[in-house]
């Protein structure tokens, strides 16, 4: 082969490799798990849900979904999130296959220490996983499935965050744990957290919430979801609390979407001095 010759295959493969490169390993699914430890999740609760994940990947009810696609494998990052200045990612990018690559994901979860905010901004969080997509993966399809036990009160309101990431191709499911308690510093909770997850945070083709009753149940609400999520189905019955006070609905029967916002206001008027 001339000189030429052997010089345009080099070029070629080259090319080839980083256009692969730029294309990233095709999976089934890139998954961001965005997780909330505001201010309303004490150490015990932050716990819980850590434990959640972890027995999840750990389950081979999860790893015969992942196994199950066309590809079979999934991406998937770990993070956890509170005020709009407080995301940080616990694991990047790992590639989950198998119970082996699945088991190693759950323990080094498992290993690393859990991040504790203040307020909640589901906003700031949407706006955080967005920009990790793409970077290392081709996904059929990119999902953020975002956990929390309270609506956005800080930062910029969630609706236009969630309207970007949908416009980015970026499906966004819920996951609401009910908890009817009063927050530690006094701000009273929404009780229709999962309607506002429904009508304000989730979005996008095939988009679906799962409720947790309580922390203590949520590991199985977490099993439940990421089987739906992996395998692309949504779940038969979406679950919705009824209540027979609903100040926070407007006309249309829809959740307030600044809910969280007007009750840190209502906190604010109460408690500061007149």
């Amino acid at each position: 082969m001339r000189l030429s010759g052997i010089i345009a295959a080099i070029l070629l493969a080259l090319s080839w490799g980083d256009l692969a490169r730029a294309a990233g390993e095709p999976v089934d699914l890139e998954l961001v798990l965005a997780v909330d430890v505001s201010g309303s999740v004490d150490a015990v609760e932050a716990r819980l849900q850590r434990e959640g994940y972890v027995a999840a990947f750990r389950d081979p009810e999860v790893v015969r979904a992942i196994r199950s696609g066309m590809v079979g494998r999934i991406a998937v990052l770990y993070f956890e999130w509170a005020s709009q200045h407080e995301s940080r990612v616990v694991l990047d990018w790992q590639v989950v296959a198998d119970a082996g690559s699945a088991t190693a994901f759950a323990d080094r979860l498992a290993s690393e220490p859990v991040l504790r905010g203040r307020r909640t901004s589901i906003a700031a969080a949407i706006d955080f996983a967005v920009p990790h997509f793409g970077r290392r993966y081709e996904g059929t399809r990119r999902v953020i499935d975002l956990s929390g036990d309270g609506p956005n009160n800080d930062g910029a309101p969630v609706v236009p965050a969630r309207d970007r990431a949908v416009a980015a191709g970026i499906v966004i499911n819920g996951l609401p744990i009910i908890n009817e308690r009063q927050f530690t510093w006094g701000l009273p909770n929404l009780k229709e957290l999962d309607l506002y997850y429904r009508d304000c945070v989730i979005g996008g083709p095939g988009a679906f919430y799962i409720v947790a009753e309580d922390f203590e149940s949520f590991a199985a609400a977490v099993k439940r979801k990421l089987v739906l999520e992996i395998a692309g189905r949504m779940p038969t019955v979406q679950h919705a609390q009824l209540y027979p006070e609903r100040p926070m609905f407007d006309a249309e029967g829809r959740v307030d979407c600044l809910a969280g916002e007007k009750l840190l206001e209502i906190y604010r008027r109460r408690t500061e001095p007149n």
